[in-house]
């Protein structure tokens, strides 16, 4: 599997998600069994730049290579200066964000609203492209079906990409006016795949092992991108791995491997957040990991009443060794999807 010229370990993708994909996550992922993750949106607006916000998701120290960083925007020329920003910040391949559906992105004509507005999604694409390739920066599109039921256009626009010199193309398989709701397709992600010579990754409720072998199957595509399905359980990359290459499933993790998994996270998200941002944004993290377990809304509630790092590391240390007592496997997921509010 190949972005450019860039061998990727396997064909398991971290999908961009806002608020959940930050280096620590991304690079949880890829320890527990995933080629590639794609960071959070970075604007294209050079005045937002220097916010702690947009400084954090540009922040790549000790990630593992290939380090992909996405953009998001609505003016080809701010975009392409996004790109040569990035790249100057470490980014080794640059993802187009046309495929978020949330509002406050959309009503400004990003994300998944640019796929309306054909010929300017192509300019921004050409833009980008040419800001990349001088310095060998492969570029890949990440969008939706189309906009709406009426208006599919991903395999138009998956051509007009190819042509442009985009690398791979990844396709949710809903459209924007889904957002999140009902169940994705998959008809317009192997159509897409027909369509192009490049790498497809297909996107869309891929929340088990057997459900990426099914989507890999139908659609033709080369790779898979899993999003909301890793939240509180990124060892589903490995998972996945293990299934594709043996036709088995392979056992729950150990509670006590959870737990080493969950404390090494929170150290790396605190080093980057610090204190404060640090032990309130690590809740959405941790609730996730317990919601499924025995006790585990219980203790999501009283964790968020924890206001230091310390404490909560304490906390969850604690409850997962209590836990661990009593269960020590975590019992078989089947998989479960959830909304999530700013997945791209």
């Amino acid at each position: 599997m190949r972005i450019g010229a860039i061998e990727l370990p396997n064909r398991l993708f971290v999908a961009p998600m806002a608020g959940v994909t930050d280096r620590p996550f991304r690079q949880l992922c890829k320890r527990l069994g995933a080629g590639y993750a794609v960071s959070e949106m970075v604007t294209s607006r050079k005045d937002l730049w220097s916010s702690l916000k947009t400084s954090r998701r540009a922040n790549h120290d000790g990630e593992t290579a290939p380090i992909a960083v996405q953009i998001a925007g609505t003016d080809a020329a701010m975009m392409a200066e996004a790109a040569a920003y990035n790249i100057d910040r470490g980014a080794q391949i640059i993802d187009i964000n046309m495929g978020c559906p949330a509002k406050k992105v959309c009503n400004k004509w990003a994300g998944s609203a640019l796929m309306q507005d054909e010929p300017l999604a192509l300019a921004i694409i050409e833009a980008v492209v040419a800001a990349c390739a001088p310095r060998g920066v492969p570029v890949t599109l990440k969008m939706r079906s189309g906009w709406c039921a009426r208006e599919r256009n991903a395999v138009a626009l998956a051509r007009a990409a190819e042509s442009a010199g985009v690398a791979m193309v990844a396709v949710h398989g809903r459209t924007r006016e889904q957002g999140y709701t009902g169940a994705a397709e998959y008809d317009t992600i192997a159509a897409v795949k027909a369509a192009i010579a490049i790498p497809v990754a297909a996107n869309g409720d891929i929340d088990s092992p057997a459900k990426a072998a099914q989507v890999l199957e139908r659609t033709g595509a080369d790779a898979v991108m899993i999003g909301r399905a890793a939240q509180g359980r990124p060892w589903i990359f490995g998972d996945i791995a293990h299934y594709l290459a043996t036709g088995r499933h392979r056992s729950a993790p150990q509670v006590r491997e959870v737990k080493t998994w969950l404390v090494e996270h929170l150290h790396d998200h605190y080093a980057l957040y610090g204190e404060f941002a640090g032990v309130r944004t690590a809740r959405k993290h941790i609730g996730w990991a317990v919601r499924a377990l025995p006790g585990g809304e219980a203790f999501r509630a009283r964790m968020n009443t924890i206001e230091n790092c310390e404490q909560q590391l304490a906390a969850v240390s604690d409850w997962f060794d209590a836990l661990g007592e009593r269960h020590p496997r975590l019992p078989a997921t089947t998989g479960c999807i959830e909304p999530l509010l700013e997945a791209a």
